[in-house]
Protein backbone atom coordinates (compact mmCIF):
# COMPACT_ATOMS: atom_id res chain seq x y z
CA UNK A 1 0.00 0.00 0.00
CA UNK A 2 1.55 3.25 -0.73
CA UNK A 3 1.95 6.05 1.75
CA UNK A 4 -0.60 8.45 0.28
CA UNK A 5 -3.67 5.66 0.94
CA UNK A 6 -2.38 5.00 3.82
CA UNK A 7 -2.56 8.20 5.56
CA UNK A 8 -6.46 8.54 3.65
CA UNK A 9 -7.67 5.35 5.04
CA UNK A 10 -5.33 6.36 9.00
CA UNK A 11 -7.26 9.75 8.48
CA UNK A 12 -10.74 8.51 8.42
CA UNK A 13 -10.44 5.57 11.10
CA UNK A 14 -9.05 7.99 13.29
CA UNK A 15 -11.96 10.68 12.67
CA UNK A 16 -14.50 7.50 13.98
CA UNK A 17 -13.02 6.97 16.94
CA UNK A 18 -12.91 11.38 17.81
CA UNK A 19 -12.98 11.61 21.28
CA UNK A 20 -16.35 11.75 22.76
CA UNK A 21 -18.26 10.10 19.64
CA UNK A 22 -18.78 6.91 18.47
CA UNK A 23 -20.77 5.39 15.61
CA UNK A 24 -24.46 5.35 14.75
CA UNK A 25 -25.41 1.33 13.73
CA UNK A 26 -28.01 2.74 11.15
CA UNK A 27 -27.58 -0.30 8.96
CA UNK A 28 -30.61 -2.80 9.62
CA UNK A 29 -31.56 -5.01 6.54
CA UNK A 30 -35.46 -4.41 5.33
CA UNK A 31 -36.62 -7.63 7.61
CA UNK A 32 -34.84 -6.56 11.14
CA UNK A 33 -36.20 -2.57 10.83
CA UNK A 34 -39.35 -4.52 9.93
CA UNK A 35 -39.20 -6.18 13.26
CA UNK A 36 -38.71 -2.93 14.89
CA UNK A 37 -41.50 -1.09 13.50
CA UNK A 38 -43.53 -4.33 14.76
CA UNK A 39 -43.13 -2.61 17.88
CA UNK A 40 -44.34 0.18 17.18
CA UNK A 41 -47.64 -0.82 15.06
CA UNK A 42 -45.63 0.66 12.38
CA UNK A 43 -45.86 -0.62 8.62
CA UNK A 44 -42.30 -1.22 6.98
CA UNK A 45 -42.86 1.04 3.95
CA UNK A 46 -39.78 2.50 2.15
CA UNK A 47 -41.17 5.89 2.86
CA UNK A 48 -41.50 5.14 6.69
CA UNK A 49 -38.08 3.78 6.86
CA UNK A 50 -36.73 6.85 5.38
CA UNK A 51 -38.99 9.01 7.68
CA UNK A 52 -37.06 7.07 10.45
CA UNK A 53 -33.67 7.47 9.49
CA UNK A 54 -33.99 11.23 8.41
CA UNK A 55 -35.62 11.67 12.04
CA UNK A 56 -32.33 10.68 13.57
CA UNK A 57 -29.85 12.03 10.65
CA UNK A 58 -31.41 15.59 12.01
CA UNK A 59 -30.86 15.59 15.52
CA UNK A 60 -28.49 18.42 15.23
CA UNK A 61 -26.67 17.63 18.44
CA UNK A 62 -26.25 14.22 18.99
CA UNK A 63 -25.15 14.28 15.14
CA UNK A 64 -22.70 16.89 15.33
CA UNK A 65 -21.75 16.08 19.05
CA UNK A 66 -21.74 12.36 19.53
CA UNK A 67 -21.97 10.56 16.08
CA UNK A 68 -18.56 10.26 14.21
CA UNK A 69 -20.08 7.75 11.61
CA UNK A 70 -23.19 6.61 10.69
CA UNK A 71 -23.40 2.54 9.23
CA UNK A 72 -26.35 2.54 6.33
CA UNK A 73 -28.11 -0.01 4.64
CA UNK A 74 -27.49 -0.14 0.74
CA UNK A 75 -31.82 1.07 0.48
CA UNK A 76 -30.43 4.30 2.46
CA UNK A 77 -27.68 5.05 0.92
CA UNK A 78 -29.56 5.92 -2.22
CA UNK A 79 -32.43 7.57 -0.44
CA UNK A 80 -33.54 11.13 0.11
CA UNK A 81 -34.98 13.01 2.65
CA UNK A 82 -38.68 14.12 2.33
CA UNK A 83 -37.45 17.65 0.47
CA UNK A 84 -35.23 15.71 -1.49
CA UNK A 85 -31.71 16.07 -0.05
CA UNK A 86 -29.90 12.94 -0.03
CA UNK A 87 -29.91 11.27 3.48
CA UNK A 88 -26.01 10.82 2.75
CA UNK A 89 -25.36 14.64 2.71
CA UNK A 90 -27.70 15.18 5.77
CA UNK A 91 -25.18 12.61 7.63
CA UNK A 92 -21.62 14.66 5.78
CA UNK A 93 -23.63 18.37 6.67
CA UNK A 94 -23.00 16.99 10.87
CA UNK A 95 -19.03 16.42 10.25
CA UNK A 96 -20.07 12.61 10.36
CA UNK A 97 -18.97 9.94 7.99
CA UNK A 98 -21.16 7.83 5.91
CA UNK A 99 -20.43 4.17 5.98
CA UNK A 100 -22.23 1.47 4.55
CA UNK A 101 -23.31 -2.41 5.34
CA UNK A 102 -21.97 -5.17 2.67
CA UNK A 103 -21.96 -8.47 3.56
CA UNK A 104 -24.45 -10.46 2.56
CA UNK A 105 -25.99 -12.37 5.77
CA UNK A 106 -24.99 -15.12 7.71
CA UNK A 107 -25.24 -18.46 6.13
CA UNK A 108 -24.97 -22.19 7.39
CA UNK A 109 -21.36 -23.28 7.38
CA UNK A 110 -21.33 -26.62 5.58
CA UNK A 111 -21.08 -29.90 7.44
CA UNK A 112 -20.85 -28.06 10.85
CA UNK A 113 -24.82 -27.88 12.36
CA UNK A 114 -25.30 -24.91 13.88
CA UNK A 115 -22.41 -22.81 12.60
CA UNK A 116 -22.86 -19.76 10.27
CA UNK A 117 -20.19 -18.42 7.83
CA UNK A 118 -20.74 -14.74 6.89
CA UNK A 119 -21.37 -14.16 2.74
CA UNK A 120 -20.74 -11.89 0.30
CA UNK A 121 -16.93 -11.83 -1.59
CA UNK A 122 -18.47 -12.13 -4.55
CA UNK A 123 -18.72 -8.95 -6.71
CA UNK A 124 -17.84 -7.15 -3.24
CA UNK A 125 -14.97 -5.34 -5.13
CA UNK A 126 -17.51 -3.27 -7.29
CA UNK A 127 -20.30 -2.83 -4.69
CA UNK A 128 -17.37 -1.10 -2.48
CA UNK A 129 -16.57 1.10 -5.88
CA UNK A 130 -20.13 2.02 -6.31
CA UNK A 131 -20.49 2.95 -2.66
CA UNK A 132 -17.66 5.10 -2.52
CA UNK A 133 -19.19 6.96 -5.07
CA UNK A 134 -22.21 7.22 -3.88
CA UNK A 135 -20.22 8.32 -0.43
CA UNK A 136 -19.01 5.72 1.58
CA UNK A 137 -15.65 6.05 3.46
CA UNK A 138 -16.00 3.53 5.86
CA UNK A 139 -18.34 -0.12 5.99
CA UNK A 140 -18.80 -2.92 7.87
CA UNK A 141 -18.87 -6.95 7.74
CA UNK A 142 -20.18 -8.85 10.67
CA UNK A 143 -19.05 -12.40 11.30
CA UNK A 144 -21.52 -14.68 13.43
CA UNK A 145 -19.59 -16.84 16.27
CA UNK A 146 -21.91 -18.88 18.03
CA UNK A 147 -21.18 -20.92 21.74
CA UNK A 148 -23.04 -24.07 22.21
CA UNK A 149 -25.69 -24.87 24.66
CA UNK A 150 -25.24 -28.04 26.00
CA UNK A 151 -25.17 -31.10 23.98
CA UNK A 152 -22.35 -32.95 22.51
CA UNK A 153 -21.50 -30.64 19.47
CA UNK A 154 -18.80 -28.06 20.74
CA UNK A 155 -19.45 -24.97 19.57
CA UNK A 156 -17.44 -22.49 17.76
CA UNK A 157 -15.61 -25.04 15.59
CA UNK A 158 -11.83 -23.88 14.64
CA UNK A 159 -13.47 -23.66 11.01
CA UNK A 160 -15.71 -21.77 11.68
CA UNK A 161 -13.61 -19.34 13.57
CA UNK A 162 -11.22 -19.24 10.50
CA UNK A 163 -13.90 -19.59 8.06
CA UNK A 164 -15.11 -16.06 9.16
CA UNK A 165 -11.99 -14.44 10.19
CA UNK A 166 -10.53 -15.24 6.77
CA UNK A 167 -13.59 -14.00 5.10
CA UNK A 168 -12.90 -10.85 7.06
CA UNK A 169 -9.54 -10.55 6.22
CA UNK A 170 -10.27 -10.80 2.48
CA UNK A 171 -13.16 -8.18 2.94
CA UNK A 172 -10.78 -5.51 4.57
CA UNK A 173 -8.41 -5.63 1.63
CA UNK A 174 -11.00 -5.51 -1.20
CA UNK A 175 -12.23 -2.40 1.15
CA UNK A 176 -8.86 -0.89 1.62
CA UNK A 177 -8.06 -1.10 -1.91
CA UNK A 178 -11.50 1.25 -3.03
CA UNK A 179 -10.11 3.69 -0.70
CA UNK A 180 -12.73 2.33 2.36
CA UNK A 181 -11.89 2.04 6.07
CA UNK A 182 -13.16 -1.64 6.93
CA UNK A 183 -14.79 -2.37 10.31
CA UNK A 184 -14.44 -5.73 11.11
CA UNK A 185 -16.84 -7.21 13.42
CA UNK A 186 -16.30 -10.67 15.30
CA UNK A 187 -19.45 -10.76 17.21
CA UNK A 188 -19.42 -13.76 19.66
CA UNK A 189 -22.79 -13.96 20.70
CA UNK A 190 -24.13 -13.57 24.09
CA UNK A 191 -27.55 -15.84 23.78
CA UNK A 192 -26.32 -19.02 25.11
CA UNK A 193 -25.73 -20.01 29.28
CA UNK A 194 -21.84 -19.56 28.71
CA UNK A 195 -20.54 -17.98 31.62
CA UNK A 196 -17.55 -14.73 30.98
CA UNK A 197 -14.71 -17.01 30.99
CA UNK A 198 -15.99 -19.18 27.92
CA UNK A 199 -16.95 -16.24 26.43
CA UNK A 200 -13.22 -14.69 26.99
CA UNK A 201 -11.70 -18.03 25.50
CA UNK A 202 -13.59 -18.06 22.43
CA UNK A 203 -13.32 -14.25 22.03
CA UNK A 204 -8.99 -14.21 22.34
CA UNK A 205 -9.13 -16.97 19.96
CA UNK A 206 -11.49 -15.48 17.61
CA UNK A 207 -9.25 -12.41 17.60
CA UNK A 208 -5.69 -14.39 17.53
CA UNK A 209 -7.12 -16.27 13.77
CA UNK A 210 -8.23 -12.06 12.84
CA UNK A 211 -5.16 -10.46 12.94
CA UNK A 212 -2.87 -13.33 11.29
CA UNK A 213 -5.73 -13.40 9.16
CA UNK A 214 -5.38 -9.62 8.33
CA UNK A 215 -1.74 -9.61 8.62
CA UNK A 216 -1.77 -12.33 5.80
CA UNK A 217 -4.07 -10.91 3.53
CA UNK A 218 -1.66 -7.82 3.42
CA UNK A 219 -4.65 -5.58 5.48
CA UNK A 220 -2.55 -2.33 7.45
CA UNK A 221 -3.84 -2.13 10.51
CA UNK A 222 -3.73 1.74 10.78
CA UNK A 223 -6.51 1.29 8.46
CA UNK A 224 -9.08 -0.65 10.23
CA UNK A 225 -11.53 -0.56 13.22
CA UNK A 226 -12.38 -2.99 15.05
CA UNK A 227 -16.30 -3.86 16.01
CA UNK A 228 -15.64 -6.67 18.86
CA UNK A 229 -18.53 -8.03 21.50
CA UNK A 230 -17.71 -6.84 25.50
CA UNK A 231 -16.19 -10.28 26.94
CA UNK A 232 -19.69 -11.05 28.86
CA UNK A 233 -21.90 -13.65 30.24
CA UNK A 234 -24.54 -15.38 27.98
CA UNK A 235 -27.94 -14.23 28.76
CA UNK A 236 -28.93 -17.80 30.32
CA UNK A 237 -25.99 -17.93 32.49
CA UNK A 238 -26.81 -17.98 36.12
CA UNK A 239 -23.43 -16.46 36.71
CA UNK A 240 -23.81 -13.09 35.46
CA UNK A 241 -20.42 -10.88 35.48
CA UNK A 242 -20.80 -7.26 36.88
CA UNK A 243 -19.56 -4.20 35.05
CA UNK A 244 -16.21 -4.35 36.64
CA UNK A 245 -15.37 -7.91 35.63
CA UNK A 246 -16.85 -7.15 32.11
CA UNK A 247 -14.09 -4.10 31.99
CA UNK A 248 -11.27 -5.80 33.68
CA UNK A 249 -11.42 -9.53 31.44
CA UNK A 250 -12.92 -7.47 28.09
CA UNK A 251 -9.66 -5.15 28.04
CA UNK A 252 -7.34 -7.75 29.40
CA UNK A 253 -8.70 -9.83 25.79
CA UNK A 254 -7.83 -6.99 23.86
CA UNK A 255 -4.81 -6.00 25.16
CA UNK A 256 -3.24 -10.19 24.40
CA UNK A 257 -4.58 -9.94 20.99
CA UNK A 258 -5.56 -6.41 19.26
CA UNK A 259 -2.48 -4.99 17.75
CA UNK A 260 -1.87 -1.11 19.00
CA UNK A 261 -1.39 -0.19 15.52
CA UNK A 262 -5.32 -0.52 15.50
CA UNK A 263 -6.49 3.14 15.78
CA UNK A 264 -10.23 2.32 17.79
CA UNK A 265 -12.41 -0.52 19.05
CA UNK A 266 -16.25 0.04 18.83
CA UNK A 267 -18.29 -2.10 20.32
CA UNK A 268 -21.80 -3.84 19.41
CA UNK A 269 -23.79 -3.50 22.04
CA UNK A 270 -24.86 -7.15 21.16
CA UNK A 271 -27.88 -7.94 23.45
CA UNK A 272 -27.22 -5.48 26.51
CA UNK A 273 -29.67 -3.03 27.65
CA UNK A 274 -28.94 0.86 26.43
CA UNK A 275 -27.99 1.64 30.57
CA UNK A 276 -26.15 -1.70 30.34
CA UNK A 277 -24.08 -1.19 26.88
CA UNK A 278 -23.11 2.41 28.43
CA UNK A 279 -22.16 1.68 31.91
CA UNK A 280 -19.66 -1.02 30.64
CA UNK A 281 -18.73 1.68 28.11
CA UNK A 282 -17.86 3.90 30.53
CA UNK A 283 -16.18 1.73 33.45
CA UNK A 284 -12.96 0.45 30.61
CA UNK A 285 -12.77 4.69 29.82
CA UNK A 286 -12.60 5.23 32.99
CA UNK A 287 -10.50 3.08 34.90
CA UNK A 288 -7.93 1.75 32.08
CA UNK A 289 -7.61 4.80 29.41
CA UNK A 290 -3.76 4.40 30.60
CA UNK A 291 -3.34 1.44 29.75
CA UNK A 292 -4.88 1.10 26.07
CA UNK A 293 -3.46 2.27 22.86
CA UNK A 294 -6.59 2.10 21.09
CA UNK A 295 -9.23 4.34 21.51
CA UNK A 296 -12.32 2.46 23.18
CA UNK A 297 -16.03 3.75 21.88
CA UNK A 298 -19.49 2.35 20.52
CA UNK A 299 -21.23 1.41 17.15
CA UNK A 300 -24.76 1.13 18.49
CA UNK A 301 -27.55 0.27 16.81
CA UNK A 302 -30.55 -0.91 19.49
CA UNK A 303 -28.20 0.65 22.14
CA UNK A 304 -28.70 4.23 21.07
CA UNK A 305 -32.50 4.08 19.08
CA UNK A 306 -34.99 1.80 21.40
CA UNK A 307 -35.78 4.58 23.28
CA UNK A 308 -36.34 7.06 20.54
CA UNK A 309 -38.07 4.58 17.80
CA UNK A 310 -40.28 3.83 20.87
CA UNK A 311 -40.95 7.20 21.65
CA UNK A 312 -41.81 8.35 18.04
CA UNK A 313 -43.94 5.16 17.22
CA UNK A 314 -44.25 6.50 13.58
CA UNK A 315 -46.31 9.43 14.45
CA UNK A 316 -44.81 12.88 12.87
CA UNK A 317 -46.15 14.76 16.23
CA UNK A 318 -43.98 12.83 18.14
CA UNK A 319 -40.66 13.71 15.85
CA UNK A 320 -39.01 16.34 18.38
CA UNK A 321 -39.31 13.92 21.40
CA UNK A 322 -37.81 10.88 19.49
CA UNK A 323 -34.96 13.31 18.64
CA UNK A 324 -34.81 13.83 22.21
CA UNK A 325 -34.19 10.63 23.44
CA UNK A 326 -31.83 9.84 20.68
CA UNK A 327 -29.74 13.15 21.68
CA UNK A 328 -29.90 11.96 25.41
CA UNK A 329 -28.77 9.05 24.86
CA UNK A 330 -26.09 9.81 22.34
CA UNK A 331 -24.85 12.41 24.82
CA UNK A 332 -24.39 9.71 27.57
CA UNK A 333 -22.40 7.66 25.63
CA UNK A 334 -20.26 10.36 24.48
CA UNK A 335 -19.56 10.70 27.81
CA UNK A 336 -19.15 6.57 28.39
CA UNK A 337 -16.41 7.15 25.97
CA UNK A 338 -14.49 9.75 27.80
CA UNK A 339 -15.25 7.67 31.10
CA UNK A 340 -17.46 10.78 32.87
CA UNK A 341 -21.25 9.31 32.55
CA UNK A 342 -22.35 8.74 35.77
CA UNK A 343 -25.72 6.80 36.76
CA UNK A 344 -27.25 10.37 37.85
CA UNK A 345 -26.78 11.23 33.82
CA UNK A 346 -29.41 8.93 33.53
CA UNK A 347 -32.57 10.32 34.71
CA UNK A 348 -31.29 14.63 33.65
CA UNK A 349 -33.27 16.10 31.32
Amino acid sequence: MNAELLQELNDIAVKMVTPGKGILAADESTGTIKKRFDTINLESTESNRRDYRELLFRTEKAMNDHISGVILFDETIRQNAADGTPLVKLIEAAGSIPGIKVDMGAKDLAFFPGEKVTEGLTGLRERLAEYHTLGARFAKWRAVIDISRGGSTVMPSYACLRANMHALARYAALCQEQRIVPIVEPEVLMDGDHDIDRCYDVTEQGLKLLYDELYQNGVALEGTILKPNMIIAGKKSDKQAGTDEIAEKTVKCFRNTVPAAVPGIVFLSGGQSEVQATENLNTMNRDFADVMPWKLSYSYGRALQASAISTWGGKAENVAAAQAAFDHRAHLNGMAQLGQWTADMENAS
